[in-house]
């Protein structure tokens, strides 16, 4: 996925570190098999790639991610929408794109599918269709759900305490050895530094951010975010610098900072406020939002 994991935890003399070091990264690796759009032979590739009508065979944990993102998407009216895998590439992000393309913004724009509506996921089948020309892109969800699948690794190897990762989304179970909870750095947003806004404890929880001030491009003498707002066929743009959403699953922590940052600080203070949704929201002028 373009990104680096980590996993800490305190082992004991006469551990097998080194089998849990390749448990954890075989489990990174089904994820990015089967969820990269920068892979041409992927399982989501083989479905962006399948003629419209056509049930495509796939694993289970794809089928997982792909009717959770469905979910969020109905629950987000359309916020977080997976079916904008053309988008990124004619805004100059993702595999082989190289600066925005004008021509093929305009074309695409206007004929974004709803994933909701164009796309049908068998969950017991392990299969899905799409209904209209759609290309998915999981990279609001994936890295969160590959999160998930470290912590996986860890339960079933019986380890009790530990924290994992992949870039800024976490999950940890347990409290430190020193009886303290495991704690993490909020970020603050802000591309020309790297600082602590502040400091989460995390006691068997996971948390993820989203925020434009890590991964964009200049397009016209302005910044533009690799997150793109569907509803409009554009790169968000409003006054939220960064999200981040605390859950029991990093995969939903995952989607929701990405589809609160889609929003906006007023709508989406008021989704995480109505679903209960921990989340701290930090505006481009430096006001907090926090539902914590």
């Amino acid at each position: 996925m373009g990104s680096r994991w980590t996993a800490t935890w305190e082992s004991l003399a006469g551990d097998d570190v080194s089998g849990v070091r390749a448990q954890l990264q075989e489990a990174v690796d089904r994820v990015d098999d089967q969820m990269s759009t920068w892979k041409p032979q992927s399982d989501l590739n083989r479905l962006n790639d399948a003629p419209v009508g056509v049930w495509v065979e796939l694993p289970h944990e794809l089928i997982c991610v792909l009717d959770a993102a469905l979910e969020i998407g109905r629950a987000s009216a359309g916020a977080f929408n997976i079916g904008v895998g053309d988008l990124v590439k004619n805004w100059g992000f993702g595999f082989g794109a190289r600066s925005a393309d004008e021509n093929l913004i305009a074309m695409h724009a206007p004929l974004l599918c709803d994933p909701p509506q164009t796309l049908r996921v068998d969950t017991v089948a392990l299969r899905a269709m799409k209904l209209a020309p759609l290309r998915l892109d999981l990279s609001g969800i994936a890295k969160g759900f590959g999160v998930d699948q470290l912590a996986g690794v860890m339960n079933a190897g019986g380890i009790g305490s530990w924290l994992v990762s992949i870039d800024g989304e976490m999950r940890a179970q347990g409290m430190r050895s020193d009886g303290q909870a495991w704690t993490v750095a909020l970020e603050r947003p802000e591309d020309e530094a790297r600082e602590a806004l502040g400091v989460i404890e995390l006691v068997d929880s996971a948390v993820a951010t989203s925020g434009d001030y890590r991964h964009f491009r200049m397009h016209k003498g302005r910044r533009v975010s690799h997150t793109m707002d569907a509803r409009t066929g554009a790169p968000a743009e409003n006054d939220l610098a960064s999200v981040t959403v605390l859950a029991d699953l990093c995969m939903m922590a995952d989607a929701w900072a990405t589809a609160i940052m889609v929003m906006g600080a007023q709508r989406g203070f008021a989704i995480a406020e109505k679903l209960q949704l921990p989340a701290i929201l930090v505006t481009r002028d430096g006001r907090i939002l926090s539902t914590l």
